[in-house]
């Protein structure tokens, strides 16, 4: 065998291994490559703008001073000041049913009659009665004066006109047993007629005219509720409960709003007028009642609003919007707008939150531009797209 033959053999044998090894060795460094400069890429400081170069587009407001309200906001159910369920009392047929569901009704006015005419017939017999007593007490007090003229006389003994004396005094007593049946008779004829017991809206009908009604009924026939003066129940945290006390012991009767659930409709204006002496240990919270006058009967029993407990005002305050207030573990801060278009990172103090509104009391000045929409893609020293001014073309 040639020995040229052998060497080209092995060439050819070992190419295809070196020529594997060169193409991982390819693969490491292009992969290595690609990592350095994702990591350079990401780990450069973020620029002034965005990857496009174009200024962030944002909606900015101005802080301003003045004074804000601080307001307690919880949950409550609107509450009549009582609830009566009408109910008849007396027993009798249901002959008129006189008001109108979801009526306005005085304390007094008629709602309802039940047939009469045994209430009177009573009342005929209770009459007679009496008439029938009064005339036998009328007999034998003629007898007893008559008796006592005998006695003085000696023609009958003491002990004759002591029994006619207890004759009449039994007369007198059932007298008044007949008199205290005429009034029963006169009250039960009085009851066949239904009034309101109070002022109120009357609910809906639970007994048709026709129908048998007793005074044992659990139903009655209708509820009746007051909304003119009304109250509402809600809560607050137990840990603003010493803040509230403290405001409502100096300021007399704290203000209350009531809100529907978005908070955008105000549906009226009242005091609070008392608090529960504990704390609901389930929730954490305080109850609490305040009393609205609710003149335009926006307010319904049982109606779920929002309260708003005014217990305090802050004067000469920053106030900025709250959606323009950030935090982070740093601390609390904003992004305030400067001349030239870019931001600057601002850190504050917060003294209080009362819905969109947030007093700041240090770190920021009255008149001052900051960002309120947009802060997620923002840097110290972004450059931002201001919003045009309504009207403005371009």
């Amino acid at each position: 065998m040639n020995p040229s033959d052998s060497i080209s053999a092995e060439s050819a044998s070992t190419r295809p291994a070196v020529l594997r090894g060169w193409r991982l060795w390819a693969i490491v460094v292009g992969a290595l490559l690609l990592g350095a400069f994702l990591f350079f890429r990401n780990g450069k400081k973020a620029p002034a703008v965005n990857p496009a170069g174009r200024p962030v587009p944002v909606t900015v407001a101005q802080a301003r001073k003045g004074d804000m309200a601080v307001h307690l906001t919880g949950l409550g159910t609107v509450t009549a000041l009582n609830s009566v369920t009408v109910k008849s009392r007396v027993d009798g047929q249901l002959v008129r049913v006189v008001f109108t569901e979801g009526q306005m009704v005085r304390a007094g006015d008629l709602l309802a009659e039940i047939d009469p005419r045994p209430f009177q017939v009573q009342l005929m017999q209770a009459e007679g009665q009496l008439a029938k007593d009064q005339a036998a007490y009328q007999n034998a007090a003629a007898d007893l004066k008559r008796l006592e003229g005998l006695v003085q006389q000696g023609i009958i003994s003491r002990q004759q006109r002591d029994t006619q004396v207890s004759s009449v005094a039994q007369f007198q007593a059932a007298l008044k047993s007949d008199q205290a049946q005429v009034e029963s008779a006169k009250l039960n004829l009085v009851y066949s007629r239904i009034t309101a017991p109070i002022s109120g809206r009357v609910g809906l009908r639970l007994v048709d005219a026709g129908n048998m009604v007793r005074a044992t009924d659990a139903n009655g026939l209708a509820t009746l509720a007051p909304i003119q003066p009304i109250n509402v129940v809600f809560a607050v945290p137990a840990d603003n409960i010493q803040k509230v006390m403290s405001q409502n012991a100096k300021a007399g009767k704290l203000p209350v709003e009531a809100w529907d659930r978005d908070l955008k409709t105000r549906l009226g204006a009242g005091v609070l007028a008392a608090i529960d002496n504990q704390v609901d240990p389930s929730t954490g919270t305080v109850r609490m009642k305040a009393l609205f006058s609710n003149d335009d009967k926006a307010l319904f029993p049982n109606q779920f609003v929002n309260a708003q407990l005014l217990v305090d005002t802050l004067r000469g305050i920053v106030i900025v919007p709250t959606a323009a207030v950030q935090r982070s573990p740093q601390g609390v801060f904003v992004y305030v707008v400067k001349p030239d278009s870019t931001v600057d990172l601002r850190t504050i103090e917060v003294q209080g939150t009362d819905g969109d509104n947030t007093a700041v009391t240090k770190g920021l000045s009255g008149g001052e531009t900051v960002v309120t929409d947009g802060l997620e893609k923002l840097r110290p020293g972004s450059k931002v797209a201001l919003p045009k001014p309504a009207g403005a073309k371009g």
